[in-house]
């Protein structure tokens, strides 16, 4: 099972993994996590790019190849992919950085542009939109909360997410942290993440960019 989203808003802590009881293989980590009683066990694997886990039985060292069928349903299997989400949750919660620069980057907007930001939709899910407007009264930033599979990812966790203009968009992509526009012309609006793993100054200056673009 991918759990790869949630690289793209959190950032491994190496010295936490390992007191976790992750093992060390070059830069990529390993985990052995009893579930089900001892019955089974989770085998987790990080990258620079992937979090995956499958499931083994016990007593064979079998793999429980249900695990990974999305279509497979019943109570075990149900069971079995709950207590691996549990496990996924603490490493997330004990071995990764998880903070939200939402309220930072909203102080950058405040306080660099002077743009107190407005919400023009009443209606759900956009009522927690905020636009930035340059002095022409266009919106050079759109901060809004997304879900993860709006960016192509299998999660329905949600994001906070800003939407810039840029002046090539493919370019500056990079599936991590940067991505074509969710909601807008792709050819011409990023949409980047408001997570820990964004690059804060980087954003600060794709942001004065998309100012510069939408002002003139």
């Amino acid at each position: 099972m991918d759990y790869s989203y949630i690289l793209n808003t959190s950032v491994p802590q190496k010295e936490k993994l390992l007191a976790f009881g992750f093992s060390e293989a070059g830069d990529d980590f390993a985990l052995k996590k009893e579930i089900a009683g001892g019955q089974f066990y989770a085998e987790i694997n990080l990258s620079d790019k992937t979090l995956t886990a499958d499931v083994f039985e016990s007593a064979t060292n079998e793999k429980y190849v249900l695990f990974n069928v999305v279509s497979a349903q019943g109570a075990f299997v149900g069971q079995i992919r709950s207590e691996v989400q549990d496990v996924i949750e603490e490493i997330r919660d004990k071995c990764f950085l998880c903070q939200d620069i939402k309220e930072k980057y909203v102080d950058f907007l405040h306080s660099y542009f002077n743009a107190p930001g407005d919400n023009p939709w009443a209606a759900e899910p956009y009522d927690r939109s905020t636009v930035y407007r340059c002095p022409n009264n266009k919106w050079f930033a759109l901060i809004m909360q997304i879900k993860f599979k709006n960016l192509g990812f299998k999660s329905d966790e949600p994001v906070w997410v800003v939407n810039l203009k840029a002046e090539n968009v493919e370019a500056i992509t990079d599936k991590k942290s940067i991505f074509p526009a969710y909601h807008m012309n792709k050819k011409y609006w990023s949409t980047v993440l408001l997570t820990a793993v964004t690059d804060f100054e980087k954003l600060c200056e794709l942001t004065k960019k998309s100012y510069a673009l939408v002002q003139k």
